[in-house]
């Protein structure tokens, strides 16, 4: 089986700790000694990685990293048993809600991080 995390760009370790640790349900685990924070998600491990804003993502890059709200077909997705409560935290945190949608299936948040790194609340 496949060890999975996700490592997270971001131009400040503390704001990004302060908002996925207090708006979504991840906990610090620690920093490592190449100074990426290390979170975890309950079943995934978050790598936040200090990246400054209009650095090069890879030597050969074309673009820039920019922070303002981008899209990416892979995001996250964090399950809750209260959206409303959910989204509340995401907002309180800096985040922002961009849009939401329900049914049968249940409930969906469409949100981003300060970041610009858009991800999802799911109600369980």
């Amino acid at each position: 089986m496949a060890n999975v995390s996700i490592s997270i760009d971001v131009p400040d370790l503390d704001a990004a700790q302060d908002f996925y640790c207090g708006a979504l349900p991840c906990t610090f685990i620690e920093d490592d000694e190449h100074g990426i924070r290390i979170l975890d998600a309950g079943n995934v491990r978050i790598y936040l990685l200090k990246k400054p804003e209009g650095s090069l993502p890879f030597k050969a890059s074309n673009t820039r990293r920019d922070y303002g709200r981008h899209w990416c077909p892979i995001h996250l997705d964090f399950g809750t048993s209260n959206i409303e409560e959910a989204v509340a935290a995401v907002e309180a945190h800096g985040g922002t809600v961009e849009g939401s949608d329900s049914g049968a299936w249940g409930s969906i948040a469409y949100c981003a991080d300060p970041f610009g790194n858009g991800f999802c609340l799911i109600n369980e």
